[in-house]
């Protein structure tokens, strides 16, 4: 090794290294400079190096990375002998960034129990208290007074200790611990919330930093308040930490109905949604659920689709006891005779949430159960079974009697989307499976659950689900002893999540928490199929009006949207593109998720000082900036080499989900984006409700299109997207599922359920390698330009055009009512009807060479046989033009179709 020293006494603008070592190769001429520069092996000799300089502020160590030596420390820890810890006042502008080492500038100035700053009326003052520990300190508390000027007042509750808790992302109330190790550095992040009609002048007040064991210290507060207001809380200044308050947001925070939903209508116990109904037993549990979604899937009829035909039931089997009624599912055990103690009553009505409770009463036991059904069919359950007595139970039981046609496919709990099988068994395996719940379903008519309890923590995804896996339930998991299986008995499906024996003591209580969505969540809308085509790249915008897309797709890492999942630094420059596209008729969406956020992020060390909350723990690594700035404890995620964007992992359910729901508002009213690309994202439907309120404010069209890669390998712990997923169904406008997808192998039935998004009212597109055209086309789907050199939608756009696809009645292969067959299961053919036309398209999944004869239902058609013309239009890159009769045979080759129009 070959090191270079420093010339200022060996400090490093590295605060984890003290030289930097150079590994020796055989080229001389490296070896020679190196020496010649005052290099030599092995040791520290005179410094050379003049400095070092930054090539921008985001890479600069200076200042508050510049760390004090052993000697310069000297003085300052020998002038405050005996204290605990030492205060640092800092502003907005100098984030505190290092955890375990101090500033040189902090030791040069020294510690204060003064902070002065100025601000504009209106304006969110940022700024910062670093907390020194010299012993360990515990249960940091930060007190404000109200800060005054003369008669004018800015009242204490405008003072705000961002580590110290706030608004969570739920809306709940989060209360935060804050201790300091030995040695270590906590930056206390705190804001001063002026009002737009302060009086300017200089406010003074008080912050009394309190901890376990120790005499409180007061900092005295001197903020300047000028004449000049600011607009929207300084937010269109990020640079200076003016969005800090956002983190504490509750913007879109209810639950006001959402097009396309309809308010719950409650008759008895009876409560009607859009397209569904769900009866409640005495005891609170569903006791009928159905859909009324037509077969195929495009509008809402009268007719009843039964999702569950018989009562759903929560039961405790008892060891050494004899049957009880209604259980029984082996000798010696049996249920406790159960009386409802409360019976059902309603808690809370609204036009998007009822909720109600009921008691059961066993004697040994009780169970009470909490329900809430909201707007789009979401269905929660909150269930305390609780000893009275100590109780041996061999089995505390959930039975789901789903009714055939609701469970002909299933997907989750290591099953890809298929037809279901007759009879199932899964056991838990959190540590490798992000798996706790199923959907089984028909095209129309299904239900998915997910087992849960009040240790419910969501897990990482898209890479991460190892390093940060699910909790496994103490209910439902039972140390491993759960198991979820299911057996066809009757005209039903019984689906029974077991948790197994256990004994319980009396005052034991246990949570067996069940999320249900009952789908599908609405009717298919295939006008905006036909209408929204995206083109997903930053292109000129001639380029995209020339290919015939109206929706722009921009990604991130370009000249509009540069830096992942932080779209607010070139906002000005994506205004002009946006404000070009819409007086060219386009929409424009763009880039923005949770899961990962950039480096360029303005608020990256603030959001470090709250420890695990935004930023997940992780081994560090991944690109050097992250190495030489974060140092350690972050997960390395996107990484941009052209433009140097690194990523890091956030933790999941946190106050970033506020964040970002101001900035999709600030981004629409500022910006005037229309939509939002979200790739693979790290959030549940209470945030996507939000997200869908912000997008679709005065009358914007709030677009929303999810991407994910194939969930199902080791990394991602064996999931589907869909079922990852499934809870922001309801507020999606299209899917785009296919990255890694293997389209050409899957089966018809993995198709439907995981790719097309029918079962649950949505259509999508394909990606990997373009996706397979003839496939594609009997659900409804193209790939998207231009993303596939492969495979280029524009052929099957000109066609919908010139057969008139707007304004066609969609009859898909799945639906009974579909007026042309083929006489094979594995050849669908899906109907585009119009008056005096229709477009066939028909697609293989035969493993060999096949020839169908079309089987037609005329009168469905509104044709007349005897003049009835096949017509095969010539589609660039898929077929040629050439005639066909009705009755001919029609050779389709292994993963490929045929599309014709008939006349």
């Amino acid at each position: 090794l070959y090191y270079l020293p420093f010339k200022s006494g060996g400090r490093s603008n590295y605060p984890n290294v003290k030289y930097l070592p150079v590994a020796a190769t055989a080229d001389s001429a490296w070896l020679a400079a190196l020496e010649a520069a005052g290099a030599v092996p092995g040791a520290v000799p005179a410094a050379v190096v003049e400095r070092f300089e930054a090539v921008d502020s985001l890479n600069s160590f200076a200042p508050m990375e510049v760390i004090a030596t052993d000697a310069e420390m000297a003085p300052l820890e020998a002038a405050h002998p005996g204290e605990p810890y030492l205060l640092f006042p800092e502003d907005r502008v100098h984030s505190i960034r290092m955890r375990n080492q101090l500033p040189l500038r902090w030791v040069q100035r020294g510690p204060s129990l003064r902070f002065e700053d100025t601000a504009r009326r209106g304006e969110f003052l940022a700024f910062q208290l670093g907390v020194y520990a010299r012993t360990a300190v515990h249960n940091v508390r930060l007190t404000f007074s109200a800060l005054r000027n003369g008669a004018a007042v800015i009242p204490a509750s405008a003072l705000t200790s961002i580590n110290e808790g706030g608004t969570n992302w739920d809306g709940s109330r989060l209360i935060k611990r804050v201790d300091v190790a030995a040695g270590a550095v906590q930056a206390m992040w705190c804001g001063v919330d002026v009002p737009a009609d302060a009086v300017p002048g200089t406010y003074v007040g008080t912050v009394t930093v309190a901890t376990d064991g120790t005499a409180p210290k007061t900092i005295a507060l001197a903020i300047t308040v000028r004449a000049n207001a600011v607009v929207a809380g300084g937010a269109n200044e990020p640079e200076k930490l003016t969005r800090l308050k956002w983190l504490n947001s509750t913007l879109g925070q209810r639950n006001d109905v959402i097009a396309p939903y309809t308010p719950i209508v409650v008759r008895g116990n009876t409560l009607q949604i859009l397209g569904r109904t769900l009866t409640l037993d005495r005891n609170g549990l569903p006791a009928r659920i159905a859909t009324h979604f037509t077969p195929e899937m495009t509008g809402i009829s009268a007719r009843a689709n039964p999702v569950v035909v018989a009562p759903v039931r929560l039961q405790a089997l008892v060891s050494g006891k004899g049957k009880g009624a209604g259980c029984g599912d082996g000798e010696g055990e049996g249920c406790f005779p159960e009386r409802v103690a409360r019976a059902l009553r309603f808690t809370h009505v609204s036009p998007g949430t009822v909720s109600w409770e009921a008691t059961t009463d066993a004697g040994a036991y009780d169970l009470v159960v909490r329900g809430t059904l909201e707007f789009d069919g979401f269905l929660n359950y909150e269930m305390r079974l609780r000893a009275k007595s100590a109780l041996a139970l061999s089995d505390v039981r959930l039975t789901i009697p789903y009714a055939r046609a609701a469970a002909t496919y299933a997907m989750g709990l290591g099953l890809k989307g298929q037809q279901r099988p007759a009879s199932f068994d899964w056991t838990w395996d959190v540590a490798k499976k992000n798996q706790d719940g199923a959907w089984l379903g028909g095209v129309n008519a299904g239900l998915y659950f997910s087992l849960r309890a009040e240790n419910y923590v969501r897990p990482l995804n898209t890479n991460f689900y190892l390093q940060k896996p699910l909790l496994l339930p103490p209910s439902w998991g039972n140390g491993g002893a759960g198991t979820v299986s299911w057996r066809e008995e009757g005209n039903a499906v019984m689906v029974r999540a077991a948790s197994g024996a256990r004994t319980l003591a009396a005052g034991d209580s246990l949570r067996f928490d069940v999320r249900f969505l009952v789908t599908p969540f609405h009717a298919l809308d295939p006008e905006g199929q036909w209408a929204r085509r995206f083109y997903h790249k930053f292109s000129p915008l001639d380029t995209v009006t020339a290919a015939g897309a109206t929706v722009v797709n921009i990604h991130h890492a370009n000249a509009l949207n540069p830096w992942i999942n932080y779209p607010f630094i070139a906002h000005d420059t994506m205004k002009a593109y946006i404000d070009a596209a819409h007086a060219r008729g386009l929409d424009v969406k763009i880039y923005n998720t949770v899961r990962e956020l950039s480096n360029h992020a303005y608020e990256t060390f603030a959001l470090r000082s709250l420890g695990h909350e935004v930023y997940s723990p992780g081994a560090g690594g991944g690109y050097a900036w992250l190495q030489e700035h974060l140092v350690d404890d972050y997960i390395a995620a996107w990484f941009v080499p052209e433009i140097r964007d690194a990523a890091v992992v956030n933790s999941g359910m946190s106050r970033w989900h506020n964040y970002y729901i101001e900035g999709i508002n600030w981004l629409v009213r500022n910006v005037g984006i229309d939509g939002l690309y979200l790739d693979d994202v790290a959030f549940d439907r209470t945030t996507m409700k939000r997200v869908r309120r912000m997008l679709r404010q005065e009358g914007r069209p709030g677009i929303v299109d999810l991407h994910s890669a194939n969930q199902y390998n080791e990394r991602d712990g064996y999931i589907n997207s869909a079922m990852l997923y499934m809870e922001l169904f309801p507020y999606l406008d299209r899917l785009w599922f296919g990255e890694y997808f293997d389209y050409e192998k899957s089966p018809s039935d993995f198709w439907l359920t995981e790719v097309s998004g029918i079962p649950f009212g949505l259509m999508g597109e394909m990606l990997e390698g373009g996706g397979n055209p003839w496939r594609g086309m009997v659900f409804g789907m193209t790939n998207r330009m231009p993303w596939s050199a492969a495979a280029d939608p524009r052929p099957l756009w000109k066609l919908w055009d010139a057969f008139g696809v707007k304004g066609s009645t969609l009859l898909g292969w799945w639906a009974p009512s579909v007026p042309v067959r083929t006489g094979r299961d594995d050849v669908k053919a899906t109907v585009y009807r119009r008056n005096g036309r229709s477009m066939v398209a028909l697609a293989s999944w035969a493993p060999t060479p096949v020839r169908v004869t079309l089987a037609v239902d005329w009168k469905a058609l509104g044709l007349d046989a005897a003049r009835a013309v096949f017509e095969v239009p010539a589609i660039a890159g898929m077929q040629s033009a050439q005639s066909l009769a009705p009755g001919d045979a029609i050779d389709v080759a292994p993963g490929k179709g045929i599309i014709l129009i008939i006349k």
